[in-house]
């Protein structure tokens, strides 16, 4: 993006605690030609985020995680949700190094490798929140339980259930967090080359 391609006016911080509120005031290029009239925009700052959606390809099982999201539970909907893993970056950290942390801190599961699902906005029209998705080879054998950090107010419960019936899930309208979705959607599509994938890599070892 050209730097004429948005003028900032201004910016200030609104709100500074669980999460960092923006006000911007810009102009941004229009279609037509030129830039358009001054406009004022609360952008929630969330920063960058890594996903992993646990799968282990020896026992055709996905690793799911649910736990308490007041987003869902102030837009008066099931505020327990199925989820893959996920987290927010802390500074000099790789989205690969994230996605491995958070797999055992949230699921207890240990991570081998890691393959690219997307990179994507969660909703650039009010947050920056950048998510970084991956699908991550496991072992999910005495997976299970409770996790999370105490200190952080996490409190996890890890599901283990066959690749079909996770991916039946997203049928059933149970799925409802957008990483997840798309990364059934991406499982249910690309599963038997993935298994082909780590079968490989496995016997290579």
């Amino acid at each position: 993006m050209a730097d004429e391609d948005v003028e900032l006016i201004g910016a200030e911080v609104v709100h500074d605690g669980y999460f960092r509120l923006d006000r911007y005031r810009l102009r941004h290029r229009q279609f037509a030609g030129g830039l358009g009239p001054v406009v004022t925009r609360e952008i929630l700052e969330r920063g960058r985020v890594a996903a992993v959606l646990p799968v282990d390809p020896v026992r055709d099982r996905v690793v799911l995680i649910e736990q308490f999201r007041p987003g869902a539970w102030a837009a008066d909907r099931e505020p327990w949700l199925l989820e893959c893993v996920a987290g927010v970056m802390e500074p000099g950290e790789t989205p690969e190094a994230l996605a491995r942390r958070e797999a055992l801190e949230e699921a207890g599961c240990v991570v081998t490798d890691l393959v690219p699902i997307a990179t994507f906005l969660t909703s650039p029209g009010a947050t920056t929140e950048t998510v970084r998705l991956f699908c991550g080879q496991v072992d999910s054998e005495g997976v299970g339980g409770l996790h999370g950090l105490a200190e952080e107010g996490e409190d996890i419960r890890v599901a283990v259930m066959p690749v079909p019936d996770a991916v039946a899930l997203l049928d059933e309208g149970r799925i409802v967090n957008a990483k997840t979705i798309i990364a059934l959607q991406w499982i249910a599509r690309h599963y038997p080359s993935l298994k082909t994938r780590w079968s490989r890599v496995d016997g290579d070892g």
